[in-house]
């Protein structure tokens, strides 16, 4: 019996080179930017002092990408002139204080067996071991701080901005690159410290569709046979990741899965209609998400509308939803907020895309009114929701959307 799963290459050659992590040899749509860039790290490769650089931009605009490439070619250029160049990474995804990122570089910095516990340890110890694994360094020292902006107080910048006026470090050069999708995160920082980390800024603006398209047709290259994709491909994934703010990571996933749905229908190329049909799902992908992200009282407030949409009652104006809205929370014994605050959630909802709303007019005597209406589909809300259903009980309205017809949960 042969294996069901069969190698199969009639559309890919490198599919791999569609993941975001990938950093291609060359970097295109971000000639400016790498340009600021490179004259930023110029003095490193001229044994000068490197300055700090703080780089900014949304998500997915090549700040991470070009960091890479960048310092890829600056190691090479520093082994070939005979330059002590040491580049040190750390990603502040969780590391919501300076304590945290401190203990985070000190780890970095040292073998697995002689890492430090987590907590437990005095502050002033922790910094005076980061300082003492620093001086261990030689020549020019990168510290490069990805999604700095998590780091919500300024102990740990202020620190390692300023350790060698303080007199902390003696044997090093020391640098740093901090990288934000917040622009606003440097306005936040102590006087001090946004002088000494922002003095080199770079801001990476959302890519426009013809630099999208330079993007994916150098992805497209890499990764597909040749004549595997059909004109108009390229330049729609282009103009949807354009809508979608200028995102080339959105841009390239979405490539990638129309890519795969091709593949998977073991058709000869990948057409338009494949990326409108992955755009479909990463759209219904990211609703998800962003629903899942909601608070436990804006998702009350996206069910109560849902109960109403399983009802046929929508489009509903406000204090309707505000009505079904304090019964779910009158059924769990929870304190309703606000018709306002409530309010204000629904207009969030429509920003998000996942409602739409409009105004009525009923004349003089009618008054006016705003109605809502969901847009998305009811089963895959009640999907997204399936957590604060199960806490709060299943409306009778939405049995029939729930998996095993509601059999888990408690019916209101």
């Amino acid at each position: 019996m042969a294996p069901r799963f069969q190698p199969d290459d009639t559309l890919y050659k490198r599919r791999n080179t569609l993941k975001v992590e990938y950093v291609p040899d060359d970097i295109v749509g971000r000639d400016n930017e790498i340009e600021e860039y490179e004259a930023a790290l110029q003095p490193i490769i001229n044994g000068e002092y490197p300055d700090n650089i703080f780089i900014y931009g949304k998500t997915g605009v090549g700040k991470t990408a070009v960091t890479n490439f960048l310092l890829n070619e600056l190691r090479e250029s520093a082994e070939h002139f005979g330059v002590d160049l040491s580049v040190i990474s750390l990603n502040c995804d969780g590391l919501s204080t300076s304590y945290q990122a401190a203990i985070s570089l000190v780890n970095n910095l040292r073998e697995p067996e002689h890492h430090i516990a987590e907590t437990g340890h005095p502050q002033s110890k922790v910094y005076r071991l980061l300082w003492d694994e620093l001086n261990k360094l030689s020549g020019t020292v990168i510290i490069v701080l990805d999604e700095i902006d998590h780091i919500t107080d300024d102990t740990f910048l202020y620190q390692i901005t300023r350790a060698d006026n303080n007199g902390y470090i003696d044997n090093i050069q020391l640098g740093l690159i901090g990288i934000s999708n917040d622009s606003t995160f440097r306005e936040q920082l102590d006087a001090k410290v946004q002088s000494s980390l922002c003095e080199t800024e770079i801001s990476f603006p959302p890519y426009g569709t013809e630099e999208l398209q330079k993007v994916l047709e150098q992805r497209a290259d890499i990764a597909f046979h040749e004549n595997a994709i059909e004109d108009g491909v390229i330049s729609l994934c282009a103009a949807l990741g354009r809508q979608d703010g200028g995102d080339a990571r959105r841009a390239i996933t979405l490539l990638r899965k129309a890519g795969d749905l091709a593949r998977a229908e073991n058709a000869e190329t990948v057409t338009t209609d494949h990326v409108e049909r992955a755009q479909e799902k990463l759209e219904a992908q990211q609703s998800m998400d962003i629903m899942r992200d909601l608070t436990e009282h804006e998702q009350l407030t996206l069910y109560a509308l849902t109960t109403l949409a399983a009802e046929s009652a929508t489009p509903a104006r406000s204090r309707v939803v505000y009505q079904r809205y304090k019964e779910l929370c009158d059924f769990k014994g929870r304190d309703p907020r606000t018709a306002r605050r409530m309010r204000s959630f629904l207009s969030d909802f429509e920003i998000l895309n996942l409602t739409l709303s409009h105004m009525e007019h009923r004349g003089q005597d009618g008054g006016t009114y705003r109605e809502h209406e969901l847009n998305r589909d009811i089963a895959t809300v009640v999907d997204a929701l399936q957590t604060i259903i199960s806490e709060f009980g299943a409306h009778r309205s939405i049995i029939e959307y729930l998996p095993d017809s509601g059999e888990d949960f408690a019916a209101m």
